[in-house]
């Protein structure tokens, strides 16, 4: 079968092997409801500019609706003879109006047809995932209201460091996810510009109104240069690297989960349902979500790169190496989606074990740096109070004590200005309560955050 499209240049059909190589049908078959709605908009266009009649236009516009009834209750025929969902879409036009359906593709290519069609459809992808990262922030911050005054041991070099209050440690989840919200909502700004009417790449000697077709697609311009328009990828890898970032987030999360749901730790339960056990071992109770989104991550980082190794040698204007760029991308966003969701999901059945989390957050010294911060009120020098506390440490680790078993005769060995008040302020509770400077750790300070977050998704969602 010659293919209708272009095959009055060639003598020969098309080898079988060359059209399911080369054939995107399979991947971009989920481009039918754009493609049809560009359609819709494209021959309002040229009705209005003068080059297909209003009878034309109706005819076109009633087999058009008919083609998406019919793709959306799956009894639209699909043939890969076609190569991809637009010709497709033409050819079964064609068949069900006759002639006038063949006036769709004037003045447009498929290469500003196909750009069109996946901004369009990378914008219902960006909204979706915009709404799962609110979700998550949601969760997120609900914790952090619950949790918001509960003391839990704070980590540098996975070395217990300073108590923190556990919202506060949700809330920093919360400020990594927040920025991925923005990094979507930036690429659906960046992504808004109508690439059609640029046609194979020098634009077209007809007249059309860009405007009015930018304006019934929802995009908020219209590109400035044909070549780039028809060859632009980068708001693909700009959505891939958004997602990368995500999942970045989502590994780091899952990373602490997984630490924290060792019985080594032991600071939060997950419910049954989102784990599995051994086939071998009994006892076992497995991270595996966690894991598998730490996995996943490793394949959304690929698909980027994959994306940047697709675009670095291609000169302008289109090449067929772009038809690659679906596979990828839908892929990344498929995969980042699931992994927000499910990550949302778990969360919402995390439990704090306080008691454990109380203990560890004690140990360590971990409020050494109180102990130096109440030298220097009182006039050391940091570096000085430093040094005295450090002293301090190691003789309590000589001496198999915590530094709030010393007596006052004992801390006076180390400072004359140390006083009975330095039972208050080297507790974990003091420590945290203290902390109330804009970002900090204080129970009041979580508490005031989250509930900002949660009103701020509320408004949001009322948009």
């Amino acid at each position: 079968m010659k293919n209708k499209t272009w095959s009055g240049r060639f003598k020969k059909q098309i080898n079988e092997d060359v059209l399911d190589f080369s054939q995107s049908l399979t991947i971009d078959i989920v481009l039918y409801e754009a493609d049809i709605l560009v359609t819709e908009a494209h021959v309002e266009m040229l009705c209005k500019c003068g080059h297909i009649t209003k009878k034309e236009l109706r005819k076109i516009v009633s087999g058009l609706k008919k083609l998406r009834t019919l793709a959306n209750n799956g009894e639209l025929p699909w043939s890969v003879e076609l190569e991809d969902v637009h010709m497709n879409i033409e050819s079964a036009l064609v068949d069900l109006i006759g002639e006038d359906g063949k006036k769709i593709h004037l003045g447009r290519s498929r290469n500003d047809l196909v750009a069109t069609d996946i901004k369009i459809y990378l914008r219902e992808l960006l909204d979706a995932s915009v709404a799962a990262i609110r979700e998550l922030r949601k969760t997120v911050a609900n914790l952090a209201v619950k949790y918001h005054s509960d003391i839990f041991p704070g980590y540098t070099h996975l070395q217990i460091a300073q108590p923190v209050t556990f919202g506060h440690h949700l809330l920093a989840w919360q400020e990594m996810i927040s920025r991925d919200e923005e990094r979507f909502i930036n690429v659906r700004s960046m992504i808004n510009s109508l690439p059609l009417g640029s046609a194979a790449l020098s634009g077209t000697s007809l007249k059309l109104d860009r405007l009015m077709v930018a304006k019934k697609l929802g995009f908020d311009s219209v590109t400035k240069n044909s070549m780039d328009a028809v060859s632009d990828r980068d708001y693909i890898i700009d959505f891939a690297y958004s997602n990368t970032m995500t999942m970045m987030h989502l590994s780091r999360i899952s990373e602490e989960l997984i630490l924290w749901m060792n019985p080594q730790f032991k600071l939060i339960e997950i419910d049954e349902s989102f784990c599995t056990g051994s086939s071998i071992m009994p006892q076992k109770k497995n991270p595996d979500i966690p894991e598998l989104v730490r996995g996943k991550s490793g394949s959304v980082y690929g698909n980027l790169m994959g994306l940047l190794v697709l675009l670095k040698g291609l000169p302008l204007t289109y090449n067929r190496d772009l038809q690659e760029d679906k596979n990828i991308i839908f892929e990344s966003i498929d995969t980042t989606i699931s992994s927000i969701d499910i990550i949302n999901k778990l969360l919402k059945t995390l439990k704090l074990h306080k008691k454990r989390a109380y203990t560890l957050a004690e140990s360590s010294f971990s409020t050494a740096t109180d102990l130096a911060e109440y030298l220097s009120s009182k006039g050391v020098a940091f570096r000085d109070s430093h040094h005295i506390v450090g002293s301090v440490v190691k003789f309590c680790e000589g001496n198999n004590v915590s530094m709030d078993q010393l007596t006052l005769d004992e801390f006076k060995k180390f400072s004359k200005l140390i006083e009975n008040d330095v039972y208050k302020c080297i507790s974990v509770k003091h420590s945290v309560n203290v902390r109330t400077n804009v970002g900090s750790t204080s129970p009041k300070n979580v508490l005031k955050s989250a509930r900002l977050v949660l009103s701020a998704l509320k408004k949001s969602k009322r948009k």
